[in-house]
């Protein structure tokens, strides 16, 4: 039966990450396991950089944004040399299993461990991207949200007030939940999303035809992975076309710090949780998540092979509202 955890946070940091962390050590220790912190996640695994973490070493940071045990990426673990050092130290330091906590590389890199080391890893979804399969939510998407849509309802006045286009840019490369969700909150006239491709020509036209009902101002939320370019490069492309005086925002890191939303801790606090005990029960190479009110276990490789669908009818409701 495993007796020693390791967990450790990846890639991107996420609001929330730390009380994943805290949720992971917790619940070990109330089952009488050790628990080893990996500062830095990949890469200082290959460099052993563990510490002995107890119920003290997690007190009073289920509020704190960022993660308390730092994060990083590694390029030398992407290469068998380097996953072989990293499954030495943890060997070495008496690790029998992980939580990894992160994205869809660092699923891929836990995957990794499991089928060439044979080291049990689970997974706790921490990305505000929201784009793993397996989960309705990841941890972080809703800070993330709720970050862009103050700064959303704070542009929409200065945009009021001068009767500008503005472009906000938000983070999302390769799935537009942020984007989506932040634009129904807000109120946004146009979300562009990767998932479905919008021309510079149709924006033009659909905001002619809100200045033609007397809308002087509008408000445009992209995700910067829109196949059309990054905010700045579709509001060059919409002015050039004549008519608007446009601003761009772009919103970046922002919406990765500060207190995760009392939504994010719940589910970071579920996902820790049971994240460990899907270790004890003899489960690895899967990913903890939520759906519904279940708590499901999906195989690494399907949370970055099957694409989690947006929500087209949040999308449809998004352009019929901003008639």
């Amino acid at each position: 039966m495993t007796r020693t955890i390791g967990v450790f946070t990846s890639g991107g940091d996420a609001p929330g990450m730390n009380a994943c962390l805290r949720a992971v050590v917790r619940t070990a220790v109330y089952h009488q396991c050790r628990v080893v912190g990996i500062y830095r996640g990949y890469a200082g695994m290959i460099e052993g950089e563990f510490v002995e973490m107890g119920p003290s070493s997690v007190s009073n940071i289920i509020q704190l944004g960022g993660t308390i045990i730092k994060t990083a990426r590694s390029e030398e673990f992407l290469h068998p040399k380097g996953r072989a050092a990293a499954a030495q130290y943890l060997r070495r330091e008496g690790v029998e299993a992980l939580v990894a906590i992160g994205g869809d590389g660092t699923n891929q890199g836990a995957h990794c461990l499991w089928e060439e080391h044979g080291i049990p890893v689970i997974g706790a979804p921490g990305t505000i991207d929201n784009d793993l399969y397996g989960t309705d939510e990841t941890i972080g998407y809703d800070t993330a949200v709720n970050t862009a849509v103050e700064a959303i309802d704070r542009l929409r006045d200065t945009a009021t007030s001068h009767d500008r286009i503005f472009f906000v840019e938000v983070m999302g490369r390769r799935a537009g939940f942020i984007a989506l969700e932040a634009g129904a909150a807000g109120g946004a006239e146009i979300v562009l999303v990767p998932e479905d491709g919008v021309t510079a020509e149709e924006i033009h036209k659909t905001l002619s035809a809100g200045i033609a009902r007397g809308k002087m101002s509008s408000i445009i939320v992209v995700a910067e992975g829109d196949e059309e370019g990054g905010a700045l490069e579709i509001a060059r492309k919409v002015q050039a076309l004549g008519k608007f005086e446009t601003r761009v925002s772009i919103l970046g890191h922002i919406q990765r710090g500060g207190r995760p939303t009392a939504r994010d801790r719940v589910l970071a606090s579920q996902l820790g949780a049971a994240a460990v005990h899907a270790l004890l029960n003899g489960e690895a190479d899967k990913m903890a998540g939520r759906i519904g009110d279940r708590i499901v276990l999906t195989p690494f490789r399907e949370t970055w092979e099957k694409r989690k669908p947006l929500s087209r009818a949040l999308y449809d409701l998004v352009c019929m509202l901003a008639t």
